[in-house]
C-alpha cells in the first residue's frame, strides 16, 4: 500500500470513529432532548458523559451530612433524594434529568405508574449497571420476559398462604431470640437504651435462615454472613463511579468478593445435592423455602419431560441468595420504621398493644390471630406509604414505546418515583406528610380511591412475590415486641433515612425500652 493511501485511510479510520464517539456522547442524546422537550417535557440539559451524576452525588453527600432538623419531619424526599425532588419542583411531576448519556424520564403519575406495571414485557428492568450487584442476587428479580414466567411459576407454590402457616413457627423461634436477648438486657435497669436496627437486621436474616433451611438453618447461617459481608463490599462500589472492566482488576476487595461468592454457591449447592439425594430416596423435604421449590421444580420437569422447562442447579442458588436480600431488607425496613414511629406516636403504640392483647393475651401468637389484627394493618400500610423500602422502580425503553402522550425512544431509562407518590399532596390531600394510620381504616383500595397511588411492594405481575410473607413476620414479631414492651425515641436518636439499596435509619434506631 502507498504511503499516501495508508494515510488516508488511517484519516478515514479515526474520521469514523471520532464521528461515532460524537454521536454517541453528544449528538444522540441532544437529539432525545429535542424530542422530549418538543413533547412538552421539561428537564435538565444535557451535559457531555456524566450527565447529572456528579451534581446528584454532591447533593445526596451534602444531605447525608447532617440529621433532619425534626423527628416528626416525614417529608424526607428532600433528603434522601435531594437531586430528584429538586428536579421535580423545576420541572414538574413528570420531568427528565440524565444518567450519564442516558435520559431518566420520572413519572409520579398514578396512571402511567399502572400502565408501565401491568405491561412487564414491554417495560422490562434496567439490566447492566454496576455488574458488582449481580453477586449479591440475580434469580427472579433479574430475568425477564418467558424466562421471568418460568421462575415465577416454579416459585409461587412457596409463597402459597398455606405454605406460609408451616413458617410461622419458625417465625416465632426467632422472634423469641430477639426479645430474650432486650429481656436480659432491661433486667438490669428497669429500662434501657437499645439501637434496635442492627436487632432487626438480625432477625429478618434469622427468619430467612430457618425458613429457607430448615434443618441446616446453621449452614444457612454461616451463608447469610457471608453475603452480608459481600453486601458490604458491593454497597461500597455502587457508592462509587464504576470503571468498564474494573471488577477484574486484582484489588484486596475485589479478590475477597470472588472468594465469598465461590464459598456462598458451594455451601448452597452442598444443601441442594443433600436434599436431591433425599428426594431420590423418597424423603419429603418441602417443609422449607428450598424444599418446596426443589418439590415444585421436579414436578415442572416431569410434567414435561424436559429439564429446559425447570430450572438449573446455578438458578436454584440464585433464588436462595434472593430470598435472603428481599427477605431480609423489606421486613427489618419495615419493622425498624414502624418502632422509630411508634416510639414517637404513644397514642398508636397503645392502640396497637390493646389489639394485641385483645386478640392474644400474653399467649403465643398464631396466624389467624394475626391475619385478623386490623390496627397493626393500618399502622403497617401508613408506615410503607411513609417509608418504602424501595424509594423508586427502574425500568428500560428497549424499543420505541409510547407511554400515554409521550413517545419515549429506545435507552430511555424510567424512574417510577414511589417515595414521591407515596408523599404527593394532590393524592393525599394536605396531611400528607403526618403519620395518619386511620387513612387505611376501610383498606388500601379506599384509602388510594382506586388509584395505582400505594406501591410499597411494586405491582402488575411482577408485584413482590413475598409480600404476604414480610408481612405475616412483621405481625408476628411486633405482637410478641408489644407483648413484652413499650418503647420510647432515645435523645440520642438523630432522624436520618437514607437510602442504600432500600431506606435505612443512617445513624441507627436508638429506642428506650421498658420491660412490660
Amino acid at each position: 500500500m502507498e504511503p499516501a493511501t495508508a494515510v488516508v485511510c488511517v484519516v478515514g479510520v479515526a474520521s469514523a470513529l471520532a464521528l461515532y464517539i460524537l454521536n454517541l456522547l453528544w449528538l444522540k442524546p441532544k437529539k432525545i432532548e429535542k424530542s422530549l422537550r418538543d413533547q412538552g417535557l421539561k428537564g435538565t440539559p444535557y451535559r457531555l458523559v456524566f450527565g447529572d451524576l456528579k451534581e446528584m452525588e454532591e447533593m445526596i453527600i451534602e444531605a447525608k451530612s447532617k440529621p433532619m432538623r425534626s423527628l416528626t419531619d416525614h417529608h424526607i424526599a428532600p433528603r434522601v433524594f435531594p437531586f430528584i425532588h429538586k428536579s421535580i419542583a423545576a420541572h414538574g411531576k413528570t420531568c427528565f434529568t440524565w444518567m450519564g448519556r442516558r435520559p431518566l424520564v420520572h413519572i409520579s403519575d398514578p396512571l402511567m405508574i399502572r400502565e408501565v406495571l401491568a405491561n412487564n414485557y414491554q417495560f422490562q428492568k434496567q439490566r447492566g449497571g454496576n455488574p458488582l450487584t449481580k453477586l449479591l442476587a440475580r434469580g427472579l428479580v433479574d430475568v425477564e420476559a418467558d424466562q421471568w414466567a418460568k421462575h415465577r411459576k416454579i416459585i409461587n407454590p412457596a409463597f402459597h398462604v398455606e405454605k406460609l402457616k408451616q413458617m410461622v413457627p419458625a417465625f416465632y423461634v426467632s422472634c423469641s431470640e430477639m426479645i430474650q436477648k432486650w429481656e436480659e438486657m432491661v433486667t438490669k435497669e428497669s429500662s434501657c437504651e437499645v439501637d434496635v436496627w442492627p436487632h432487626l437486621q438480625t432477625l429478618a436474616a434469622d427468619v430467612i435462615s430457618r425458613t429457607s433451611f430448615g434443618s441446616s438453618f446453621e449452614e444457612g447461617r454461616k451463608i447469610f454472613e457471608l453475603q452480608k459481608e459481600l453486601g458490604e463490599f458491593v454497597i461500597e462500589a455502587i457508592m462509587s463511579v464504576y470503571i468498564p472492566g474494573s471488577k477484574f482488576l486484582p484489588t484486596k476487595s475485589n479478590i475477597r468478593m470472588k472468594e465469598i461468592d465461590e464459598e456462598v454457591k458451594a455451601k448452597i449447592k452442598g444443601i441442594i445435592n443433600k436434599r436431591v439425594v433425599a428426594m431420590k430416596n423418597g424423603e419429603s423435604i418441602n417443609d422449607d423455602l428450598l424444599g418446596i421449590l426443589l418439590d415444585s421444580n421436579y414436578k415442572e420437569i416431569k410434567q414435561h419431560e424436559n429439564s429446559n422447562f425447570g430450572l438449573s442447579i446455578e438458578e436454584v442458588v440464585e433464588e436462595c441468595k434472593l430470598f435472603y436480600l428481599a427477605g431480609q431488607v423489606t421486613t427489618g425496613n419495615m419493622l425498624v420504621w414502624t418502632m422509630i414511629l411508634l416510639g414517637q406516636y404513644k397514642d398508636w403504640q397503645t392502640r396497637a398493644r390493646e389489639e394485641i392483647l385483645q386478640v392474644f393475651g400474653g399467649k403465643r401468637p398464631d396466624i389467624d390471630g394475626l391475619n385478623h389484627l386490623k390496627v397493626i394493618n393500618m399502622i403497617f400500610n401508613e408506615v410503607l406509604r411513609l417509608y418504602p423500602p424501595l424509594g423508586f422502580l427502574r425500568r428500560l425503553i428497549h424499543e420505541e414505546t409510547k407511554l400515554r402522550n409521550i413517545i419515549l425512544p429506545a435507552g430511555t431509562l424510567l424512574n417510577l418515583n414511589t417515595l414521591f407518590l407515596h408523599h404527593d399532596q394532590d393524592i393525599w390531600g394536605e396531611d400528607v406528610n403526618e403519620f395518619k394510620p386511620e387513612r387505611f381504616s376501610e383498606g388500601v383500595l379506599k384509602a388510594t380511591k382506586g388509584q395505582a397511588s400505594y406501591v410499597p411492594f411494586g405491582g402488575g405481575p411482577r408485584i413482590c412475590i413475598g409480600q404476604n410473607f414480610a408481612m405475616l413476620e412483621a405481625k408476628m414479631a411486633f405482637a410478641m415486641i408489644l407483648q413484652c414492651f413499650s418503647f420510647d425515641i432515645s435523645p440520642l436518636y438523630s432522624h436520618a433515612p437514607h437510602n442504600i439499596l432500600t431506606l435505612e435509619p443512617q445513624f441507627g434506631a436508638q429506642l428506650i425500652l421498658h420491660k412490660l
